[in-house]
C-alpha cells in the first residue's frame, strides 16, 4: 500500500510539474497511527524527495539518464578480435551463470561464478569488478559487457589482481593475445586484430561456400535423377 500511494504521489507530483494538472489541497487525516505512520511517511518523503530531486538535476542537464540502449547488438561484428568459436563459448560460459535467465548477470550470480572459478571475492571486490565495465550503469553485467571483460583482459588492460583479470584468467576460455605494452607490442596486437578481422570474414565466406557447393550439388542430383526417370518412360 506505501509504495501505491508513493507511486501515486510522484506521479501526482511530476504531472503538477509539468504543468498537465493544478496542484491542489489534501486534508491531512488524523494521528491515528501514532510513531508507526509518522516513520513510514518520513520514508516515503525521502525516497519521493531523492526521486524527484534527481527528476530535476535531469531536467537541467546535470545528470546522465540510464536508459537500455535500443541498438541492435551483434558479437561477432563488434568484437571481432575474436573468432566465432571464442564469442560462442563466452555466450555458453554466460548462459551458464545467468542463473535468472533475464540475460544479466547480477551481484549474486557473479558472486556464485567467481565461487564456482575457485577464486571468492568480498560483496565490495564484487561491486568493483561490475563497476568497471558496467557502461549502462545498472549494476549487472550484459553479455556485451561480459565480453569486454576479456576484451579488456586481451589488450592487457585489467590490473593483474583484479577480479576481472582473474575471472578470465580461470576460464577455461582461450582470448590471449599481445598486450598493450609500449610501441612494438602495440603494432604487433593491431596486426593480430586485423588477421582475427579478416579470420572472421573468412570463415562466413567458407560457411557461404559450403552452403552454395551444397545447394549446386543437390540440384545436380535432382536433374540427374529427371534424366533417369525420362529414361525409362
Amino acid at each position: 500500500m506505501a509504495t501505491d500511494e508513493l507511486s501515486s504521489k510522484l506521479s501526482r507530483r511530476l504531472q503538477i510539474e509539468e504543468g498537465t494538472e493544478d496542484p491542489f489541497a489534501v486534508d491531512v487525516p488524523g494521528h491515528e497511527n501514532g510513531s508507526e505512520e509518522k516513520a513510514s511517511t518520513a520514508n516515503a518523503d525521502s525516497e519521493l524527495g531523492a526521486k524527484l530531486l534527481r527528476r530535476g538535476e535531469l531536467n537541467e542537464g546535470h545528470g546522465e539518464q540510464c536508459q537500455p540502449s535500443m541498438k541492435v547488438f551483434n558479437p561477432y561484428t563488434e568484437f571481432k578480435e575474436f573468432s566465432r568459436k571464442q564469442i560462442k563459448d563466452m555466450e555458453k560460459m554466460f548462459k551458464t551463470f545467468d542463473a535468472g535467465k533475464d540475460n544479466y548477470i547480477d551481484l549474486m550470480e557473479l558472486k556464485l561464478m567467481m565461487e564456482k572459478l575457485g577464486a571468492p571475492q568480498t560483496h565490495i571486490g564484487l561491486k568493483n569488478m561490475i563497476k568497471e565495465v558496467d557502461e549502462d550503469l545498472d549494476n549487472k553485467l550484459s553479455f556485451r559487457e561480459f565480453l569486454l571483460i576479456f576484451r579488456k583482459a586481451a589488450a592487457g588492460e585489467l590490473a593483474e589482481d583484479s577480479g576481472l583479470c582473474v575471472l578470465a584468467r580461470l576460464s577455461e576460455i582461450d582470448v590471449s593475445t599481445e598486450g598493450v605494452k609500449g610501441a612494438k607490442t602495440f603494432f604487433e596486437a593491431k596486426v593480430h586484430a586485423i588477421s582475427e578481422s579478416n579470420r572472421f570474414e573468412a570463415e562466413i565466406r567458407q560457411e557461404q561456400e559450403a552452403k552454395k557447393k551444397n545447394a549446386e550439388e543437390q540440384k545436380q542430383r535432382r536433374a540427374a535423377f529427371k534424366e533417369l526417370q525420362s529414361a525409362f518412360k
